[in-house]
This record gives structure tokens, C-alpha cells and sequence, in this order.
């Protein structure tokens, strides 16, 4: 499992104190400065300047948003009024200026703390691996790595516990790739989250020929069934504490949710196709992944899904475009595929001899520890056949 960070947000005008805040929240381990506004945080450290109403608003809006788990006060200011109203909108710490460093470090650690104390005792039981499959473009094949990685890792001589949740936000397709129906999807769990525990898990999960036990996404969106963050990572959590792998179709969406699964995940898959527009959104996504601090660069590996050797773009001149190895090739093979899916069958209940067939059981072998490294890469991948694509690449991307 990857280890879990605070993420803190400031909400600073004033440079010298925002630098101050900075170098103390970098000092300490598991701590990191959160950049992008538009998600969530742990904590809110927010500068008050001129008590105006529409500052203590939004402390209120973060909270009760879900926005941020807590709110910390700065100001240059001590008047007793302004104390007052911090309390009153349940802020949790107040940091006088000039800013004391050693003081903010022990506020970020009581938080720590706190949020232990109340979340430790169930996630010291977890010992499921959450991988997420997530599509760097749309109809690349997402769905078909995420059931087909779920049902080798199921069917390994191992005999792994092997969950598989999708994530797509509105009409998923894993239980047409399956072929099976599901009376229950995480929709309906998140319309009754307090109910969750691992018997009610298991009472609500359907499970496939191949042991695999699946968790659809809403087959309607009525406004009621969408999942927050949070709610996906309890179901996540809880997961954990029943299986040994959790695979989450992630789709390509990238929303609060998909961004929470990122963050908690011990692996993202990032599918992509040798084509020019898919490897300039890897190159996109990895530099976005980059600038909000998570996922790690070590826990993200690069899939190329239908992989044909005689392709213009080789893996060389990819690897070189995108700036990152590629972890996997599996190989395209179109008719096998889709007779798959419009039988509702995995890959290997098809054709288990197929090569594609067999990327897959290695696939799974290596997560299980039998892989021996990363699969080698196909001995053609000397150069781009043509030039100019990847001169086309690096104009997109820079």
C-alpha cells in the first residue's frame, strides 16, 4: 500500500508568511502542499485579513462542501472579536504572524492525531492491493484490461481473493462483459453507506464463473446515487479488509472521486494505443499527476493495449515522447476480443492459448510475484518508422 499523505491547502496572500507555512509543512513526512483548488483536502489553512463575512464563509463552505476535513486560521491580526468568530466557525487552529514554524509542525501533527485515532483502528486491518485501471482516452480498451487482469489474477494457480469495481460514473459495462446481473451497484451502497461492513460487502457483491466478485456502477443516474469521495474510499477500505486484490475500472474520467482513487491506489495502469492523440494525453496526465503530487512516478506503469508490431510508432520512440517506460504490451488480437465480449466470456474461456490470452496470465503472474519483472519489449522498437510523428508528438506536448 502506498503511503497515505495529508494534503494541505493554502489559501495565502501574503508571500512571506505563505513561504513561511510552505517550508514548515515540507519539514514534516507524510505532509504535502495540495496546488490544485478544485478537490479536496485535509486541511484549509486559510489567511484571515479583514474579518470580512465573506472570509468566514468560506471556512463554512469548505467544511460543510466536504472541501477540506478541517480549517486552520493566520492572521497579523489578535483582536478578541476575531477569536471569537474563528471559534465559531469551528476552526481548529489559529497561527499569529510572524509565522512560528515549530508551532504549525505540532498542529499538523495533532492533526495527524486526530484523524489516526479515528481511522487507524479499521485500516490497520487492510491488506488488499487496490489497482486502478484508468484509459488515457476513451475506447482504448480500458474495460477489457480491467475484467481480463481481474479474472487472471482469480484464476492463478494462487487462487487470490480478486475484486473488480467499476468506476465508470454512468452506465458501466462490466456486467455486459461478463455476462451477469447484478442486483446491487455501489450507487446503492452509497445511499446507505452506514450500513457498510464486510457481511454486508459480501451480501451485495455478485460473483462471476471465475471467483471474481464484481461491483457495477449505476445503471441511471437519478441523482441520488453518486458517490462523494469519501464514500468510494470506505467502500475501498472495507474492500481491502476482504480481499487481496481490488481492480478498479477508473475509465478515463478525471473528477473528485477518480482523483481520491489516484491517491489511495498501490497502482495505477495507465492503458494507451500506439496513436499520436492517445500518447499526447499520457504525456498530459503524467504531468498533471505530477503537479498535484500524487500518484507517485513509481506507482505508475504504462500499458499499451492492441499492440501490433507492425506499428508506425515503435515502444523506443513512444518511451522516448512520453519520458517514462513502458510497463506492458498486450498484443491486439480483434476477433478473439470481441467474440469475448459480445459472449459475455473473459479472454481466456475463449481462447486460452491465444497470445492475448496469455499477456494477461503474465500480467497477473508478475502482481502475484511470479512474473519476473516487466514483460520484455518487442525486439523491432529501434526507432519511429516515420520521423515527422515524432516531431508531430513533441510540438503537442511541449
Amino acid at each position: 500500500m502506498a503511503a497515505e499523505t495529508t494534503s494541505v491547502r493554502l489559501e495565502i496572500r501574503d508571500g512571506q508568511v505563505r513561504k513561511d507555512l510552505e517550508e514548515a509543512i515540507s519539514s514534516l513526512e507524510g505532509f504535502r502542499i495540495q496546488k490544485a483548488f478544485s478537490i479536496p483536502s485535509d486541511i484549509l489553512i486559510l489567511e484571515i485579513r479583514d474579518k470580512s463575512p465573506r472570509e468566514f464563509q468560506l471556512i463554512q463552505d469548505s467544511q460543510t462542501s466536504g472541501m477540506a476535513m478541517e480549517v486552520f486560521l493566520t492572521s497579523h491580526r489578535l483582536e478578541p472579536d476575531l477569536l471569537i468568530q474563528a471559534l465559531r466557525v469551528r476552526a481548529k487552529e489559529f497561527f499569529s504572524q510572524p509565522i512560528q514554524g515549530e508551532e504549525v509542525k505540532a498542529a499538523l501533527l495533532k492533526f495527524k492525531e486526530r484523524k489516526e485515532k479515528n481511522e487507524l483502528p479499521e485500516r490497520k486491518k487492510r491488506k488488499g492491493k487496490i489497482l486502478d485501471v484508468m484509459g488515457s482516452k476513451g475506447g482504448i480498451g480500458t474495460t477489457t484490461v480491467a475484467v481480463n487482469l481481474a479474472t487472471s489474477l482469480s484464476q492463478s494457480k494462487a487462487s487470490p481473493s480478486v475484486a473488480l469495481i467499476d468506476m465508470n460514473l454512468l452506465f458501466g459495462e462490466i456486467p455486459i462483459f461478463l455476462n451477469i446481473e447484478s442486483a446491487f451497484n455501489w450507487g446503492e451502497v452509497a445511499k446507505d453507506i452506514s450500513r457498510l461492513d464486510a457481511t454486508y460487502l459480501m451480501g451485495i457483491l455478485s460473483k462471476h464463473s471465475s471467483n471474481v466478485y464484481i461491483l457495477p456502477s449505476p445503471t441511471a443516474l437519478d441523482g441520488g446515487n453518486v458517490g462523494t469521495p469519501e464514500i468510494i474510499e470506505k467502500i475501498l477500505y472495507e474492500m481491502q479488509e476482504v480481499f487481496d486484490f481490488i481492480v478498479v475500472d477508473g475509465g478515463q474520467s478525471i473528477d473528485n472521486t477518480s482523483l481520491k482513487i489516484l491517491e489511495i491506489s498501490d497502482m495505477v495502469l495507465l492503458v494507451a494505443i500506439m496513436s499520436l492523440p492517445c500518447l499526447t494525453n499520457v504525456k498530459r496526465l503524467l504531468w498533471t499527476f505530477q503537479k498535484l503530487g500524487y500518484p507517485s512516478s513509481e506507482n505508475i506503469h504504462i500499458l499499451i493495449n492492441r499492440f501490433q508490431k507492425n506499428s508506425e510508432i515503435s515502444p523506443k520512440g513512444a518511451e522516448k515522447s512520453i519520458n517514462k517506460e513502458i510497463f506492458w504490451f498486450v498484443p491486439n488480437d480483434y476477433l478473439t476480443t470481441m467474440s469475448a465480449i459480445n459472449r459475455g466470456k473473459t479472454l481466456s474461456s475463449v481462447a486460452p492459448v491465444a497470445e492475448i490470452s496469455q499477456s494477461f496470465v503474465q500480467l497477473a503472474n508478475h502482481f502475484l510475484g511470479n512474473g519476473g519483472g516487466v514483460v520484455k519489449k518487442p525486439g523491432f522498437m529501434e526507432v519511429f518508422k516515420k520521423n515527422e510523428l515524432i516531431e508531430r508528438f513533441l510540438a503537442v506536448v511541449k
